[in-house]
């Protein structure tokens, strides 16, 4: 089964990018992104349909007689039933929560036909995808620290205006506009990160065994960084706050980020990040 890792990698790394695209439309009614994310998910399909088929080939039966192969074609179903879904109707809750679920089964079933394996190509991918959770975790903190800094030379910009202290540096700052939108899209992107790289933390913890992994003070403290960056979400989006309300959130859920980086690592059990 792990002969073929390269097309496992594959089709992780596509699902990812699917997942991104989909979430972008989810919050800014993206049509572009949609249409992305649909070609990227169908080639997922494609991906995860040669290998359903080569495995019965192989086989010479349908592959859904162990609790393995049946949360991979579990995660083939999802794939499919979305695809459908989004190419007759627009429903863009249904499609990205579908394909966060799909994901999620996907990880599952890679994580427990490893631990079942034990093959060295098996733990090399299992130590790959935990490699992938950590880089997944640090690339969306690098775009939380972006948004954050944006927001503080939106503040910084809008007290000068206020003070009416005309000067070259007002000039490089930067547009109040351009540095909110910056800022908003930098948290657009770092979020969905964060969530598969914790899907992918709490895949590893369930298939370990590792309970420890659930109550980590720093797994319980990332889940509530994605909370707080969600409600930043929620206030811009169905809300509507822009500007200068939204850069002290965003400031203030970048202290909070950094208290979980440094505070709560220190207290985690396993965790470095």
């Amino acid at each position: 089964m792990f002969e073929l890792k390269w097309l496992y990698e594959l089709i992780i790394m596509v699902y990812c990018l699917s997942l991104i695209g989909y979430f972008i439309d989810f919050i800014q009614n993206n049509r572009k992104a949609n249409r992305v994310a649909f070609w990227l998910l169908s080639m997922v399909w494609v991906l995860q349909t040669f290998f359903l088929l080569s495995q019965m080939l192989l086989n010479s039966n349908f592959p859904i007689a162990t609790i393995y192969d049946g949360l991979y074609f579990y995660s083939w179903i999802l794939v499919t039933f979305s695809l459908v879904i989004n190419r007759l109707f627009r429903v863009d809750f249904f499609v990205f929560f579908t394909n966060v679920l799909g994901f999620f089964m996907m990880m599952l079933h890679i994580f427990s036909r490893a631990q079942h394996d034990a093959t060295e190509q098996a733990l090399r991918l299992v130590s790959e995808l935990l490699v992938t959770h950590i880089t997944l975790a640090i690339v969306s903190y690098g775009f939380f620290t972006f948004s954050c800094i944006f927001s503080v030379m939106y503040l910084l910009q809008y007290r000068l205006l206020k003070e009416k202290k005309w000067s070259k540096r007002l000039m490089r700052l930067g547009d109040l506009g351009q540095l909110d939108g910056l800022s908003y899209i930098a948290v657009v992107l770092g979020v969905p990160l964060l969530l598969i790289a914790i899907l992918l933390g709490f895949v590893w913890g369930y298939v370990s065994g590792d309970t420890v992994y659930i109550i980590d003070s720093k797994t319980v403290g990332s889940i509530i960084v994605l909370m707080v960056y969600l409600v930043y979400l929620f206030m811009r989006v169905v809300k509507g706050y822009q500007g200068r309300t939204m850069a002290l959130y965003n400031t203030g859920a970048f202290l909070f980020l950094l208290v979980n980086f440094f505070l709560f690592g220190t207290l985690s059990n396993f965790h470095f990040l």
